[in-house]
């Protein structure tokens, strides 16, 4: 699925920075053999996600939603050299697939995986933050907004993904749809903390930048 015109997609991705063998290789698996393979980041998003971790050079990340592993890898890149991420997915069935990929990596030993409930795990974590990325499902991203912010240092930088929601957030709202209702009340949330400055970019499927002042 193309977000922008197929061939302006192509002269960006194209004219950014290559995307690593190891991902392509995972970008190839994920379609062959898992369900929604739509929910990889992709090469263009995935190529600012290791830009913004490699300027932030941060201690600890943490990322909620970890699908098969893509933007995990991309947001090591920039990982200090002690640092580490911990990322956290509902899924269990993907473990084994992203571990996979993880250790064909130079960051193994810095990615910690957590299978379950985030709103039940990230309390549990008692590391500050540097960095998060939230990517997760969509009814919980103010829930998870609220259980990060504490956790993140000064100066952190919080990713949030899909804030245009496939466009959804200038329609008119169906009143089922929670998913939608959902964004457009993160995304208020976002503008309205004092807490945090945020911009929001049209990359892909929408991506929210904010920091903590």
């Amino acid at each position: 699925m193309h977000f922008l015109p197929e061939k302006l997609d192509e002269y960006i991705v194209s004219h950014s920075e290559t995307e690593p063998k190891l991902l392509q290789q995972l970008t190839r698996e994920t379609y062959q053999k898992i369900l929604q393979p739509i929910m990889l980041s992709g090469p263009y998003q995935g190529r600012v996600l290791s830009m913004i971790s490699k300027l932030k050079s941060p201690e600890n990340i943490i990322e909620l939603g970890t699908f098969t592993g893509y933007s995990t890898l991309c947001l090591a890149e920039g990982l200090a050299k002690e640092g580490t991420i911990h990322t956290i997915d509902i899924n269990e069935e993907l473990e084994d697939f992203q571990r996979k990929y993880f250790d064909k990596s130079s960051y193994s030993e810095q990615i910690i995986q957590h299978v379950g409930n985030a709103l039940e795990i990230i309390p549990k974590i008692n590391v500050m933050f540097d960095l998060v990325f939230i990517d997760a499902d969509k009814p919980n991203y103010s829930n998870y907004f609220h259980l990060i912010i504490d956790k993140l240092n000064s100066g952190g930088i919080i990713l949030s993904d899909n804030v245009l929601w496939h466009g959804k957030v200038i329609e008119k709202l169906d009143p089922k749809d929670k998913s939608t209702k959902a964004v457009l009340d993160y995304n208020i949330l976002l503008k309205n903390d004092p807490r945090i400055e945020t911009v929001v970019l049209p990359i892909r499927d929408g991506l929210t930048i904010s920091r903590k002042v």
